[in-house]
């Protein structure tokens, strides 16, 4: 922010709007702004020779591109970082994108689940590009746990929450497993949870696993040890979970064979969910709307998108999970940064409503 704040109050007042105008322009239409569309919209009165020699200044800044052999430009990494830290304009949410995001919790269904994956969707459509919703861990209080066996190198965890939330968790228990050391691994983990969350649980089974060794036979302690181990995964489905929607509406006939390839490479990162772990830390680092773009964005293995994305919290003001919107470079992100703010704000009191 301070670096572009820097570089902008150097400029004149020419050089400024030349900068923002080539942005802006380019935002909107995709396409390289060359000088004499500029001349027709500046404040002042110049000629497009004038205007070639700013814009020649801004390139030489590192704010300017020139793509393949056009006279016109497009502004570079560097240059929608400045422009989107020091000049950009955030509008209000409009009406219509706010009813279609309202509209997805007219349901009266306490499924959390479905709710997100509608929100998902709906931000997807009213942005025009690939939501992200990362779902919240279920954090409801334990009130039982049962091991059933699925076969010799199967099992089946059985988590039933106070709530009423029930998941089932298959692994891999340690060889020999009998259906009394089953019950004996039950009994000794629901002596310790109930009324704990998973998070909760870990750290105390951890402690009482180490203290009393000698009181639980040895194939029910590798079974708790197994167990704990799958609570621990963070890639498990049912633990952490990524909605992604709009793949289609990164596409169109327009869509050259580069960004057909760039737009594969984006989601066979997402389904690999890779670092998705990131996703909150990124998220973490301030409570409002971030926005990533190109190389910046970590989660990515491409550099030719922007990620908008907000935290959303609990009731406790605790961030547990985030909301964006992925897309090309060339986002409307005055536009898209209010209805990511109102959909993160949307869902954190989805979640705490329904706590």
């Amino acid at each position: 922010m301070n670096d572009a704040a820097n570089i902008l109050s150097e400029m004149n007042d020419r050089s400024r709007e030349v900068f923002r105008r080539v942005v802006e322009t380019y935002l909107a239409t995709g396409d390289p702004v060359g000088s004499r569309t500029l001349t027709r919209d500046m404040t002042e009165k110049v000629s497009a020779a004038t205007i070639r020699n700013v814009m020649q200044d801004l390139e030489y800044l590192g704010l300017l591109g020139s793509p393949h052999i056009s006279a016109g430009r497009v502004p570079t990494q560097h240059g929608l970082r400045m422009f989107v830290d020091g000049l950009l304009e955030i509008g209000d949410l409009e009406s219509t994108d706010r009813q279609m995001i309202d509209a997805t919790l007219g349901s009266n269904s306490d499924d959390v689940s479905g709710a997100l994956d509608r929100i998902g969707s709906a931000l997807s459509g009213v942005t025009q590009g690939a939501s992200l919703v990362l779902a919240p861990k279920h954090e409801a209080p334990i009130k039982h746990i049962e091991f059933v066996g699925l076969g010799h190198d199967r099992a089946l965890v059985v988590l039933v929450f106070a709530d009423g939330h029930v998941e089932n968790r298959i692994f891999h228990p340690p060889p020999g497993q009998t259906p009394s050391s089953m019950r004996e691994a039950a009994n000794f983990l629901n002596a310790l949870i109930e009324g704990k969350t998973l998070s909760d649980v870990r750290s105390v089974i951890s402690r009482e696993i180490e203290s009393r060794r000698r009181e639980i036979d040895q194939l029910a302690h590798q079974l708790v040890e197994s167990g704990l181990a799958l609570w621990d995964d963070g890639d498990n489905e049912s633990y952490e979970r990524l909605i992604v929607r709009g793949r289609s509406n990164l596409l169109n006939s327009d869509t050259e064979e580069e960004d057909l390839d760039r737009i594969r490479t984006l989601f066979d990162d997402l389904e690999r969910k890779r670092d998705i772990a990131e996703f909150l830390d990124l998220a973490d680092e301030g409570e409002g709307v971030r926005i990533f773009i190109g190389s910046e964005n970590k989660l990515f293995s491409l550099s030719g998108s922007s990620l908008v994305v907000s935290p959303y919290m609990n009731s406790d003001r605790k961030i547990i999970g985030a909301v964006g919107v992925i897309g090309p470079t060339r986002l409307n992100y005055g536009r898209i940064v209010p209805i990511v703010d109102y959909t993160a704000q949307l869902v954190g009191k989805l979640i705490a409503d329904r706590s």
